[in-house]
């Protein structure tokens, strides 16, 4: 999919940059000043959070007044904010917590097995340390390890680590257990829609989807001020889980042109919703720019999984969702097409997405 073999320039470990005990973070980490976290514009210290849905009335009781108020809590985080946290969805913690530990693990492995698994962008697959191939780019605070759960066909265990001995078997549970939870809230995304439930999972392929994991560490950093972990992006895919670090904060989302850190509940996951399922509701849910900051003083793991559309299908608006007062926003695009479009570039934000609005329709 991707012809770039390599990447552009020798690849540095943000971890050995951390563990050296550098006190200055070199210039390729520095973002420009309109980037870098402001005190002034983030809402870090107040009681502003992502909406916290518990899902246990939806999925497991009969109580017909509380699953409608739980659906309308769903519409309204996809609509309003492109982000929510659930609790009582299903999986178990003692799960979420062998997960997480099983990748703090691996992260502090020895360099060299850590090596071994090293990643180049022709899929990004193994340890990583950068996204996207421009040379001399800002690169991100962070290291990352990327693997595939489906198709199939992609999916090769020799990919994934070895180490810890339980690794894999942990790391596969996980994943078929994420697959199921994302199958149904799928259903309860186009529900919310109006429409039926098996409508978005169809227009992702049915059960013939793609799954993927990717893990990130970011290291304390020594001047947290002028970088980020994970550059401001809207996720290009259908829809994210993340598991986040039990322990320390970084996620934040934009939310009226401000930043709001996220407070993760014990043992829930974080919801959002992907590029693909912005264009396939019409911009009716929304995709939201997201970023990451690092902290001097803790290390933070996060888990994100990522569930998309089978990759040569076509993604465009729902029919049943365009009218001549609503017509489609975006052309059809398959997400083999998009993700290669983001490989190349890097996170930028929302420009992705909204650069396919078909230009007639852009300013509605």
């Amino acid at each position: 999919m991707n012809s770039q073999i390599d990447w552009p320039e020798p690849i540095v470990r943000v971890q050995s940059l951390s563990d050296s005990g550098v006190p200055v973070i070199p210039d390729r980490y520095v973002k420009p000043p309109t980037e870098r976290p402001s005190i002034n514009s983030d809402i870090a210290a107040s009681d502003v959070n992502i909406p916290i849905i518990d899902l246990q009335g939806l999925l497991y009781g009969d109580d017909h007044n509380l699953r409608t108020t739980i659906l309308a809590q769903i519409s309204d985080a996809c609509r309003n904010w492109g982000f929510f946290q659930i609790v009582n969805h299903g999986i178990s913690p003692q799960l979420l917590d062998r997960a997480r530990e099983v990748w703090r693990e691996f992260f502090h492995l020895p360099s060299e097995i850590k090596q071994s698994y090293a990643n180049s962008p022709k899929t990004y697959e193994g340890y990583g340390s950068r996204l996207g191939v421009e040379k001399g780019a800002i690169l991100d605070w962070s290291d990352y390890y990327f693997l595939h759960l489906l198709p199939s066909t992609l999916k090769d265990y020799n990919k994934w680590p070895a180490v810890p001995s339980y690794a894999r078997e942990v790391i596969d549970e996980y994943g078929k257990e994420l697959v199921k939870l994302c199958g149904r809230l799928m259903k309860i995304l186009s529900v919310n829609l109006g429409l039926s439930e098996e409508v978005l999972q169809n227009a992702f392929g049915g059960e013939d989807i793609g799954a993927c994991l990717r893990v990130n560490y970011y290291p304390k950093c020594p001047q947290p001020d002028l970088t980020l972990g994970l550059s401001s992006h809207s996720d290009p895919g259908g829809m994210t889980l993340l598991l986040p670090d039990n322990q320390v904060t970084g996620l934040q989302v934009r939310k009226d042109n401000k930043w709001i850190t996220v407070k993760p509940a014990r043992h829930a996951f974080i919801v959002n919703i992907g590029d693909q399922i912005q264009v396939l509701s019409n911009a009716i849910y929304k995709s939201v720019e997201h970023r990451v900051i690092v902290n001097s003083a803790n290390e933070r793991v996060s888990l994100a999984f990522f569930y998309n559309p089978k990759s040569d299908i076509p993604i465009e608006p729902t029919k049943e969702l365009v009218t001549p007062d609503n017509p489609a926003l975006y052309p059809p695009m398959t997400f083999d097409e998009y993700r290669l479009f983001i490989r190349l570039r890097g996170p930028r934000g929302k420009s992705q997405v909204d650069s396919l609005k078909s230009p007639r329709n852009c300013c509605k």
